[in-house]
């Protein structure tokens, strides 16, 4: 199993993948399984912004392509001198995907992390009790 401070490594390094062509603000993140796998995602802009693709969207689309269904944390890394936190969308996906007890760990530009759970980033999320 990979540490925090390990997960928090890896999205570091993601974010040299990132596409930023317009913001110029890198994001990277890494997402782990509840076995110990590690998926890389980086945000990836387009001109029209409504499309582009959070770092941890694209983390969480990847695992789910690759058949993963359970998820223990997830590291978030960015441009950004304070923690970087997930934003409203990526919230979403991240509670719907990956639940409400998913580290969540958060990264500065010193690389110091600060760890929530999801439900305190989204104490009163929609779900599919809704669409009951």
């Amino acid at each position: 199993m990979t540490s925090h401070k390990e997960l928090a490594e890896l999205a570091i390094q993601a974010k040299s993948k990132s596409i930023a062509t317009y913001s110029n603000f890198h994001v990277g993140a890494a997402l782990q399984t509840e076995d110990g796998k590690v998926i890389l995602g980086a945000n990836i802009e387009n001109a029209s912004y409504g499309l582009t693709m959070c770092a941890e969207r694209t983390a969480v689309f990847s695992a789910l392509l690759d058949g993963e269904r359970k998820f223990s944390a997830i590291a978030i890394a960015g441009d950004s001198d304070d923690y970087l936190p997930p934003c409203g969308a990526c919230r979403q996906i991240l509670m719907e995907f990956c639940g409400k007890d998913l580290d969540v760990i958060m990264i500065n530009l010193k690389g110091e992390t600060k760890v929530l759970k999801m439900s305190e980033l989204l104490p009163h999320s929609f779900n599919e009790e809704f669409l009951k």
